[in-house]
């Protein structure tokens, strides 16, 4: 295995404090504009008509507002979609069809000459209850991924580490929430798979730590040594392995970000925050809330030997 780190001996977990504070404070700024400005949900969360249309010439928004308001569509969502010329228009809920509504659309903005030739490139419909249906199966897909996860843990290490890998799951997936959310960035189905895939590569990262831990402490070589240090000699001997693999997603997600256009741009944008959200998760979470629940156990039980003594 290759190895960009020659025997570190960096001291994580005794810093773990600090990075709960950094991890209170954003779990707290993601909350605060989740409960005050929600999420901006795709279409097909929500219901109602997207229509995708390229113009001649460059157009301003308003100048697309004000030509919509004349068929009563002044209050659709107008959004540039990757070329200054083109545009997705969000309409919500009617009784008019998909054709319909184009057919208007199509019509207000030929009634608006200074926006010059417009060509309607694509229409989607997506129902209410389909809508609906999505949402509770994107709840049950992180769920039943969470309750699969923390069986499997339990299982393979112990429950603590079973439970402190979902928290950790939970720091990174509201952290991802809180940034869409801050950034007006809309919950989509890539962005639903992209948070699905930032479980798989926290919970990974989290396993591979745990994994150390368990072979450290089978071979006897941790003898002596506080359950802190053997947490923080696993994830120094796995440090190399992390970095190299997050690295490897992380400029492959950067790439899908910055040149991959605006149709991916959601969906990468969540993948390039989970990569490093899931990254520090595994040891400021995942493996500082194991240390700290171990301590507190160990504690009650020296106590409890010690009132059985007396």
């Amino acid at each position: 295995m290759i190895e960009i780190f020659r025997s570190p001996n960096y001291n994580f977990i005794g810093r773990r404090r600090i990075a709960y504070a950094l991890s209170i404070l954003t779990l707290l700024a993601g909350l605060g504009s989740l409960g005050i400005r929600g999420l901006r949900y795709d279409i097909d969360f929500t219901g109602g008509t997207l229509v995708q249309m390229r113009f001649e010439q460059r157009p301003e928004i308003a100048q697309i507002r004000s030509a919509l308001s004349a068929q009563g569509f002044g209050d659709s969502i107008i959004q540039e979609f990757g070329d200054p010329r083109e545009y997705i228009v969000r309409l919500p809920l009617s009784k008019a069809s998909s054709q319909e509504v184009a057919k208007k659309i199509e019509q207000a903005l030929a009634a608006a000459p200074q926006l010059g030739k417009t060509e309607i490139r694509r229409v989607e419909f997506v129902g209410p209850q389909v809508g609906r249906e999505l949402q509770l199966q994107a709840i049950y897909a992180v769920l039943f991924g969470l309750i699969g996860i923390l069986v499997y843990l339990a299982a393979r290490f112990d429950f603590k580490g079973g439970v402190a890998a979902i928290a950790a799951v939970f720091h990174d997936v509201i952290v991802c929430l809180g940034l869409l959310s801050i950034f007006g960035k809309e919950f989509s189905l890539p962005v639903l798979a992209a948070l699905l895939t930032i479980i798989g590569f926290s919970v990974n990262d989290t396993i591979v730590a745990y994994d150390r831990l368990r072979e450290n402490r089978g071979r006897g070589s941790q003898r002596g040594r506080t359950f802190a240090d053997q947490m923080n000699d696993a994830v120094n001997q796995t440090l190399s392995r992390t970095v190299l693999t997050s690295l490897t997603v992380f400029f492959s997600t950067a790439i899908l970000l910055f040149l991959g256009g605006k149709t991916l741009e959601d969906f990468a944008f969540v993948l390039f925050v989970g990569v490093i959200t899931g990254t520090y998760s595994t040891i400021y979470v995942a493996g500082s809330l194991v240390v700290d629940w171990t301590i507190y156990v160990e504690g009650r039980r020296r106590g409890k030997k010690a009132v059985a003594r007396a």
